[in-house]
């Protein structure tokens, strides 16, 4: 049973999953920065009032719309960031394997490779028994 475990915690998929997530977490806390750093503060000048902007009180209740707005842009770029650098990719190699096209051609093998395959198969010849 302790084998099994160890073959499925160390499967490829396993591993790339657990970097995409910790790499999407760090992605996360980067736009999340961004906007808190530039997108707020400018978000706030517009709307006036300063470190208050963005901000409406009814009642002595507050309600922060720019932090509202400012979570709205964090989720606008990193769906946009995703869609552009995974899902896209992901998409054009899916339709090549559907049309059975190649995802990269094979490159053509060198001058060096061709004449080393030549050496290889006279010295194939050379150590093969004579036939009858």
């Amino acid at each position: 049973m302790l084998k099994r475990f160890r073959d499925f915690i160390f499967r490829g998929n396993i591993i790339e999953l657990a970097v995409a997530f910790v790499m999407g977490l760090a992605f996360t806390a980067l736009v999340q920065a961004f906007t808190r750093s530039f997108i707020e503060p400018l978000i706030r000048l517009f709307l006036g009032g300063g470190v208050e902007g963005g901000t409406l009180k009814l009642n002595g209740q507050t309600f922060d719309f720019g932090g509202f707005l400012n979570a709205m842009i964090t989720f606008v770029i990193t769906a946009a960031v995703l869609y552009l650098l995974v899902v896209l990719p992901t998409q054009r190699i899916m339709e090549r394997i559907r049309r059975g096209e190649p995802a990269a051609p094979a490159p053509a093998p060198s001058d060096e490779a061709r004449l080393l395959a030549e050496i290889r198969d006279l010295m194939r010849q050379q150590a093969a028994p004579p036939r009858a």
